[in-house]
């Protein structure tokens, strides 16, 4: 067994990491995981050395890692976390064609009768395609991509993209068991009743 050196850093999230170099192992955990059971942190290690040399991974650890992971009380305080040591680069809701907060409070009254409250609005720092537009629960903002804020964007795809997100706000992200249920059923109903949903999802595609 090569000599192991550990330590607690100040990550954003439950962050482990391992390495192997010149003959000793460096791992790095979140300080998150400072007061965790001695079981968890028992089934973290095997974890990540499973992962370092790719041998098989004991289940019923990692269930255990992930029943401590997806608690109630951990993932509350990993979004706090987030929320003081984590940064959003923030651009305003003033695009060159589009107002982000005037296209909010359009849809919150024509869809929640205007009794959402709103987060802060940004349109994104680049043209970015991939992701077009999310919401971040820790620091309550919703974030749309660059690239619809232009003549040729129809207003119905950002209406459509915005929604989207609203409704992140309406319906958290919930677990069920140990699996992370970001779009609900009740969530994706909502989103059906988006009037031009299919002319949307179009032109998305297309870009």
């Amino acid at each position: 067994m090569p000599p192991i050196a550990v330590r607690f850093r100040r990550f954003t999230s439950l962050n482990t990491t391992i390495r192997l170099r010149e003959g000793q192992i460096f791992v790095s955990l979140s300080d998150l995981l400072e007061g965790a059971p001695e079981s968890v942190i028992h089934a973290i290690a095997h974890i990540l050395l499973a992962k370092l040399y790719k041998k098989p991974i004991d289940a019923t650890l990692n269930l255990r890692y992930k029943r401590f992971a997806s608690s109630a009380a951990v993932t509350r305080q990993t979004e706090l976390i987030r929320h003081a040591r984590g940064s959003k680069r923030f651009f305003g809701p003033e695009g060159r064609f589009y107002n982000l907060d005037e296209v909010f409070d359009t849809l919150n009254l024509r869809f929640f009768g205007g009794l959402l409250g709103r987060p802060d609005l940004t349109w994104s720092e680049h043209m970015a395609k991939r992701s077009l537009g999310h919401y971040d629960a820790a620091h309550n903002t919703i974030v749309v991509s660059r690239v619809f804020d232009r003549p040729s964007s129809p207003r119905y795809a950002i209406e459509y993209l915005l929604y989207h997100e609203m409704l992140h706000l309406k319906h958290p992200v919930k677990m069920r068991g140990l699996r992370r249920c970001v779009h609900s059923r009740e969530f994706k109903a909502e989103e059906a009743c988006f009037p031009q949903l299919n002319e949307a999802l179009a032109f998305i595609k297309r870009l």
